[in-house]
C-alpha cells in the first residue's frame, strides 16, 4: 500500500471540554497518513488516479469550521471517517495535537487508525 502523508497541517477550531476552551478557536495541528486505494498514479502520473492533497486540506478546514468537538479523540475519529468515506482511502492514521495547551507540555494529542492496512 502506498501512503500519502500531510504532516503539520495547521488549523483553528473550537475544541475542548472546558468552557474556557470554547470561548475562541484554538490552534490544532494534524498529521495525516492516508492509504491509497491503488498505486495506479505511480504508472499514470495523473492526479485523478490518486487523492488530491489540496482537496483533503480544504475539506479538513471546512469540517473544522462546521463542527466542533469536546475531545481530540472525537475530532480525529471524525476526520478519519471523512477520509475513508469521501476520499475512498482504505486506511488512515490521523493525529491531532493541541500545542501548548498544558503547562510544561509542548503538545497534547491523540492518534487514531482506521480501516484495513495491507
Amino acid at each position: 500500500m502506498d501512503i500519502i502523508f500531510l504532516h503539520g497541517v495547521r488549523a483553528r477550531t473550537l475544541i475542548g471540554c472546558y468552557d474556557w476552551e470554547r470561548v475562541a478557536p484554538q490552534a490544532v495541528e494534524l498529521d495525516l497518513d492516508i492509504g491509497l486505494p491503488s498505486s495506479r498514479a505511480c504508472q499514470t502520473d495523473d492526479l485523478t488516479d490518486t487523492i488530491d492533497y489540496a482537496s483533503v486540506v480544504n475539506r479538513i478546514h471546512l469540517e473544522l469550521e462546521a463542527r466542533h468537538f469536546l475531545l481530540l479523540e472525537a475530532l480525529a475519529a471524525h476526520l478519519a471517517q471523512v477520509l475513508i468515506t469521501d476520499f475512498a482511502a482504505p486506511w488512515v492514521r490521523v493525529s491531532v495535537t493541541k500545542p501548548g495547551i498544558l503547562k510544561d507540555v509542548g503538545r497534547a494529542g491523540v492518534t487514531v487508525e482506521r480501516g484495513q492496512r495491507a
